[in-house]
């Protein structure tokens, strides 16, 4: 194995296990807070916002920080400061510590996510860039999955304290990890922060198309967010509406997850999704269908199947995204801030639109989710007037 290719191995292996860590905490933490102080769905919904507005103020410049100061300082960073909010929630039991603490352990994400995807990609070739993405996003894609597939089991067998001492365990692990990559980092692959700005390359040339394609993507994602990070919120309400405990919950809720994973090896390997905009288009409308489907649906068969075509489009639209942005730029810390920033709109403007939707009216359970879905189809107009048709091909 070539030492660019050691490195980026170990690049995936951080991304994954971080991905695990991250989705283990951050997704049952709503269970946790339904569970020990009585959250319900709207509560957990503010909560949610919350977070995401820390995410989305604080990505891009965690992601400038990576590029100017260097990659290996943004981790080292990032993962101690995760790793002391998960030590402090372990013991601070608290209502509004353990939230305060939540939206630090994110801030310390913020540096992690930007900094991982500039990794695997600086230094390729522009052919590099999809393959570099697509091992990437398969990555963070099955560990996550996982993660919610079993962290019931983990919470059943271990108690909530598994939610902070796993994770933490892992922080700490990555943050040595950390060091090893950064001795083991070829110069071919030097990062940002690390070498005089004269031997900086040039920027790429990037066409109209492609930029096009990158700012209906960055549209898209957040949107695809609004609804992920809304479901992800009131999951510990879909549980109790279909009497799942914990476990169960983590088992069945988590279908739609595996198919984003095997939507990204789909796309992965098959490149004529490319700067195709009826792909980009398609996924959106089955995007808010399926999400309203999941959240009123009275079966939970009929929650299984609209999962299943959730993970497909949420796929897609992730993909397209991060694909864009690293294809169509070459400050690829900075952009890849761009792009978790992007995501943190949609963390914070769904759960926000769910929350006010259900002050508004306590008595009706559907009306967060009718009221994010009409959030999603102006975003979905958003980015029909986004396209420009003349280069765009359908």
């Amino acid at each position: 194995m070539s030492p660019a290719n050691k490195f980026r191995a170990g690049c995936y292996a951080m991304e994954g296990i971080n991905s695990f860590a991250v989705i283990l905490y951050c997704n049952y933490l709503y269970f946790f807070f339904h569970d020990r102080f009585g959250f319900n769905d709207r509560q957990n919904l503010l909560v949610a916002a919350l977070i995401g507005l820390i995410y989305t103020l604080s990505a891009w410049p965690a992601g400038r920080f990576a590029q100017r100061y260097g990659y290996f300082t943004a981790l080292k960073i990032g993962f101690a400061v995760m790793a002391a909010a998960l030590t402090a929630g372990m013991f601070w039991q608290s209502v509004a510590g353990e939230i305060v603490l939540a939206c630090v352990f994110n801030l310390g994400m913020c540096f992690i996510w930007p900094t991982l995807e500039a990794l695997v990609s600086e230094g390729g070739t522009p052919e590099h860039v999809p393959h570099a993405v697509g091992i990437y996003n398969i990555t963070w894609a099955i560990t996550n999955a996982s993660a919610f597939f079993i962290g019931g089991t983990i919470i059943k067998k271990l108690g909530y304290q598994g939610m902070f001492g796993l994770p933490l365990a892992l922080m700490m692990l990555q943050f040595v990890m950390t060091f090893w990559l950064q001795k083991i980092h070829p110069p071919e692959l030097q990062a940002p922060g690390t070498r005089p700005l004269a031997d900086a390359k040039p920027a790429v040339k990037v066409s109209e198309r492609s930029q096009n394609f990158k700012h209906m993507a960055w549209l898209a994602n957040p949107c695809a967010y609004v609804a992920i990070n809304t479901l992800i919120a009131v999951l510990p309400g879909i549980a109790v509406k279909f009497q799942l405990s914990t476990m169960l919950a983590g088992f069945a809720l988590s279908l739609w997850g595996f198919a984003r994973f095997f939507t990204f090896i789909v796309l992965w390997r098959w490149t004529g999704w490319h700067y195709r905009f009826r792909w980009l288009v398609t996924s959106f409308a089955l995007l808010i269908i399926s999400f309203a489907t999941i959240l009123v649906a009275p079966s939970l068969w009929v929650v299984l199947g609209a999962q299943v075509v959730f993970g497909i489009v949420t796929g897609l639209i992730y993909y397209s995204s991060l694909f864009y942005a690293m294809d169509a730029s070459d400050t690829k810390g900075e952009h890849g801030g761009i792009h978790e920033a992007a995501i943190g709109v949609g963390n914070c403007l769904g759960p926000a639109m769910g929350a006010g939707a259900l002050f508004l009216a306590p008595q009706s359970a559907s009306m967060g989710a009718w009221a994010v879905s009409g959030l999603l189809t102006l975003g979905f107009g958003g980015m029909l007037a986004l396209r420009k048709p003349g280069g765009n091909k359908l």
